[in-house]
C-alpha cells in the first residue's frame, strides 16, 4: 500500500488533518507546538483509493529542545519510506527558514511533492498562499484542516501522483495487538525500538517522551502482530498537564482495543502502586498479560535473586499467579526475544478452544473430589461444563443451585481449569447456570 507523509514546521496542522484524514482523533492535537514527537500510522481512502498516511512531528533546527534531533531524524525516515510528501505551510506566517530548509530537503529526496497552505480559512488569506510558489515545488493547495475546506482538491492532487505499481498489502486486521505500558521511564519506547531493529520512537531520559499510542505492524522471528507503543501512565494527582491527561487517556483507550499487554516495570523500584494501578485496568478489560521486569541489569544480585523476586511479585498479584514473569534488561537486549515468544503464546491462549468432552473429562472429576460446599443443607450438583463462544475464555458449569456457588470455589474452578489446560497469562471468567 503506497504511504503518504505529512511534513512541515512545528504548528502548522500537520495532526489536525492526519486526524481528518484517517476520519477519526488518532493523533493528539493542542496548541502548544511540539506535540507530535514520534511517527504516527493511519489509513486513508479517496475516490476507491486506499493509501497509509504517516503524521510526523514538527521538523526544526537549531533549538535548545531535547526532543528536537530525534524529531528531526524521525521526519528524515519518513521522507525516505514515503512514496508521496504532503509539505504542509501556513498561511499568516509566509515563508519561514524552517519552511526553505524543508523544500530543500524534499527537492533533494527526488520524491513526488505535494505541498499545501493551511489555515486559508477566509478568502483574504488566499492571497498569502501565492507566496509559497517560490519554494519550486509546483502547485499549492489551499486548505483548512481544521473545518476541512480544500481537502478534497488537495487528496484529488495526492491520489494523481501516487505510483501506480502500489500493491495493496495483506489487511492488518485480525492481528493480535500486543500493547507495551507501564509508568513513565521504564524503557517502554526502548523496548519497541530493540524489538523492531530501528529507531522507531522516540528515547530520551526525560520521563512522558511518548505521548501517542504508536502502533507498528511486527513480522520477525516467525511473530506476526500488531506492536503499539503507549505513553507511561502516572497516577491522576500527579497529571497536570493537558497534554499529558490526554496521553494517559489514549494509553487506557489502547489497553481497551488490545489482546495481550506487556506491563513493565522498573526492577530497581519494584511492582509500586501505580503498577497495580495499571495491571487492574488489565485485568478489569480481561486482557492478556506478560509482566516484563526491566533495568535488571541495575538490579544488585545474589543467589536466587531472580526467584526470590518472582516469587515477591506473584504474592503481589494474587491470585492472578499465572502472570508471565520476565526479566530484562533492554540496552543489552537481554532476553527481549523471551517477551515476544511469552506475548505471542498468551495471545495464542486467548483464543484457545477447548472440547466440552475434553473439559468435562478433566473438571468433573475433580469436581466429584472436592464439590461446593453445601447451603443451608442443600447440596449443588454440577452436571456438566462448556466453554463459551467469547472472545476471552469463559466457561459456564450448569447446576441445580447455581445461586449458592460463590467466589471461593469459582476460584478452585479456574486454578483446576489452568492445571488442565494451558491458560497462562489469561484471565477466565467462571460462570455457574441453572441446568
Amino acid at each position: 500500500m503506497a504511504l503518504v507523509a505529512i511534513v512541515g514546521r512545528p504548528n502548522v496542522g500537520k495532526s489536525t488533518l492526519f486526524n481528518r484524514l484517517v476520519g477519526m482523533r488518532q493523533a493528539i492535537v493542542d496548541e502548544t507546538a511540539g506535540v507530535t514527537r514520534d511517527r504516527h500510522y493511519g489509513k486513508c481512502e479517496w475516490c476507491g483509493t486506499e493509501f497509509s498516511v504517516v503524521d510526523t512531528g514538527g521538523y526544526t533546527s537549531n533549538s535548545d529542545d531535547v526532543f528536537e534531533e530525534a524529531i528531526r531524524r524521525q521526519v528524515v525516515i519518513a521522507i525516505e519510506e514515503a512514496d508521496v510528501v504532503l509539505f504542509m505551510c501556513e498561511a499568516a506566517t509566509g515563508i519561514t527558514d524552517y519552511d526553505a530548509e524543508i523544500a530543500d530537503l524534499l527537492r533533494r529526496s527526488k520524491k513526488p511533492v505535494v505541498l499545501c497552505v493551511n489555515k486559508v480559512d477566509s478568502g483574504e488569506k488566499l492571497y498569502d498562499a501565492y507566496d509559497f510558489y517560490a519554494l519550486g515545488l509546483g502547485e499549492v493547495w489551499t486548505i483548512s484542516a481544521a473545518n476541512g475546506s480544500g481537502t478534497g482538491d488537495l487528496l484529488d492532487a495526492v491520489v494523481k501522483v501516487l505510483p501506480d505499481e502500489a500493491e495493496a498489502e495483506d489487511d492488518h486486521a485480525g492481528l493480535p495487538h500486543i500493547a507495551i505500558v507501564g509508568r513513565p521511564n521504564v524503557g517502554k519506547s526502548s523496548m519497541t525500538n530493540a524489538l523492531l531493529g530501528e529507531e522507531r520512537n522516540i528515547v530520551t531520559p526525560v520521563a512522558g517522551t511518548t505521548r501517542d499510542s504508536i502502533s507498528t505492524y511486527y513480522n520477525k522471528f516467525g511473530h506476526e502482530f500488531m506492536l503499539v507503543d503507549t505513553a507511561g501512565m502516572r497516577r491522576r494527582s500527579k497529571v497536570h498537564e493537558d497534554l499529558e491527561f490526554y496521553s494517559v487517556l489514549r494509553a487506557m483507550r489502547t489497553i481497551e482495543h488490545s489482546d495481550v499487554c506487556i506491563l513493565m516495570i522498573d526492577a530497581t523500584l519494584g511492582m509500586e502502586a501505580q503498577d497495580m494501578n495499571i495491571f487492574n485496568i488489565i485485568q478489569k478489560n480481561r486482557k492478556g498479560c506478560v509482566l516484563v521486569v526491566n533495568k535488571w541489569d541495575l538490579f544488585e544480585k545474589e543467589s536466587n535473586t531472580m526467584r526470590d523476586y518472582r516469587e515477591s511479585l506473584k504474592a503481589r498479584l494474587a491470585p492472578s499467579n499465572d502472570i508471565p514473569v520476565i526479566f530484562t534488561s533492554v540496552l543489552d537486549k537481554q532476553r527481549i526475544l523471551d517477551v515476544l515468544d511469552a506475548a505471542a503464546h498468551v495471545a495464542e491462549n486467548m483464543k484457545r478452544r477447548i472440547p466440552t468432552s475434553a473439559l468435562n473429562d478433566a473438571m468433573l472429576p475433580e469436581i466429584e473430589n472436592y464439590p461446593p460446599p453445601a447451603w443451608k443443607g442443600k447440596y449443588v450438583k454440577i452436571k456438566y461444563v462448556t466453554q463459551l463462544p467469547t472472545r476471552t475464555p469463559q466457561f459456564a458449569f450448569f447446576c441445580n443451585l447455581p445461586q449458592w456457588v460463590k467466589d471461593p470455589y469459582k476460584r478452585f474452578l479456574e486454578n483446576k481449569i489452568r492445571q488442565h489446560f494451558d491458560f497462562t497469562g489469561c484471565p477466565i471468567q467462571v460462570y455457574t447456570r441453572a441446568k
